[in-house]
Formats: C-alpha cells, sequence, structure tokens
C-alpha cells in the first residue's frame, strides 16, 4: 500500500501518525475480503515490558492486533449479513473486526477512547476503500448516545473488573431488540469468568471454542454469542 494514494484528508492523518509512531501497512486477506491495515511496526518501546495479564489497566492493549480479533474477523468474513445490518465495534483498537465486517456490508461504527486510536482506524478504512464507517469516541463510564445497533462486537475488551458494570450498561443502551453481541477472548483472559457471570442476569449465553493456529504456539479463543433475555 503507498501512502501517496490515500485521500487527501487519511493522507494528512497518516503523515501526523507517522510524525509519533512507526507505521506502516500490512495486508490482510479474509477469503474474498483484503483489508490494508495500519500498524505500529515496533510496539516494543510502547510496552516497556508491560503485561496485559499482570497490569491490564496499563497495558495499551489498541496497539497490538490480538489473535481474538483474527478469530472475531474470520467469523465475520463468513457471515451474510442483511442489507442495511448496522454493528458497533467496542473498543475497535486497530479495528479489524470492525472493518472486515464493513468489507462484508455491515454499516459499521468504530469506537474507542483516544482519537489517536480512531485515526489509525480511520486511514486503515481509507485505504481498504471502505466508505461504510464511521468513528465514534466512547467513554464507558460517561457514555454518549451513539444510538442502536443489529450487531455489538468486541475482542479483549475484559480487562478491568471496574468496567464490567459500564460495559453492560453500553450494551443494552446500543444493542437493537432482537439483535445479537459477539465477544471473543483468550481462553486465559482471567477476566472473561466473572464477566459472563454478571452478564447471564441479563443475556442468553452460548460459547464456542476456536484454535487459532501459530508457529510459535496455538491459541485457543472463546467466541460467546449474547442475546437479551426476554
Amino acid at each position: 500500500m503507498d501512502p501517496q494514494t490515500l485521500p487527501v484528508e487519511a493522507k494528512n492523518l497518516y503523515d501526523n501518525i507517522q510524525k509519533e509512531y512507526p507505521v506502516g501497512f500490512e495486508p490482510l486477506q479474509l477469503g474474498d475480503i483484503r483489508l490494508n491495515l495500519l500498524k505500529i511496526t515496533d510496539i516494543e518501546p510502547l510496552l516497556k515490558g508491560k503485561d496485559p495479564l499482570k497490569n491490564p489497566s496499563e497495558f495499551p492493549f489498541w496497539v497490538k492486533l490480538w489473535e481474538s480479533a483474527m478469530v472475531l474477523a474470520e467469523f465475520l468474513a463468513g457471515q451474510k449479513f442483511e442489507e442495511n445490518t448496522t454493528l458497533l465495534d467496542l473498543g475497535a483498537g486497530l479495528g479489524v473486526p470492525g472493518l472486515i465486517a464493513a468489507a462484508a456490508g455491515c454499516n459499521t461504527t468504530l469506537t474507542d477512547y483516544e482519537e489517536i486510536i480512531l485515526d489509525f482506524q480511520r486511514v486503515s478504512a481509507a485505504a481498504s476503500k471502505l466508505d461504510n464507517v464511521q468513528f465514534e469516541m466512547l467513554d464507558w463510564l460517561n457514555p454518549r448516545d451513539i444510538g442502536r445497533y443489529d450487531i455489538i462486537i468486541g475482542a479483549e475488551i475484559l480487562f478491568r473488573e471496574d468496567f464490567y458494570q459500564p460495559l453492560l450498561d453500553v450494551m443494552a443502551q446500543t444493542l437493537k431488540p432482537g439483535g445479537v453481541i459477539y465477544l471473543a477472548h483468550d481462553i486465559n483472559r482471567q477476566s472473561l469468568s466473572p464477566f459472563l457471570h454478571k452478564a447471564q442476569e441479563f443475556y442468553n449465553i452460548s460459547a464456542s471454542k476456536r484454535r487459532l493456529k501459530s508457529i510459535e504456539e496455538d491459541k485457543f479463543i472463546m467466541l460467546h454469542r449474547l442475546t437479551a433475555k426476554v
């Protein structure tokens, strides 16, 4: 992907981003869908040895393309969406599942808590020639009205216990009646079980375990489907 071919607005965002971060475009192919994803090429200086399992509140989750995001994206790439299906990606980070859903036909809204994260998403959407994507700042502790959606998704968004109830509140405010929520997380994520324990009061929950094969070691991801109890 040649940054010079970006639309003017996206090119300006790209120029500003590369002043702060070492970045490059990574092609991502899932079935017939191809993305050009803007990523930080060396995340180690940002991580500085931080461990997402030990100190999740200090870890910059958005800089990494998580295995769970790939599993969720692959799942969405295989779906047949009805025309005008709306999808909300919570804590989207680099935005891969939401962008894949957009490429598959959904009217997608990507959300996160910092403008720089949304700028990465904007550049990736432009580089992937997607025009059915919106970008919204969303603070789960003080959410504003961003409408309701047929589908809500999230990958590796359960990392702070004090966010469980705010996240449930956001889901309740943004899911359309009859809508569905898909969550993907590493099977070892300790926060998964207590969140689902709280969520089962309000949602019917089903789960499937997916294996993501890797040269280093296979990763097991839990994909959960939540629908509101009547």
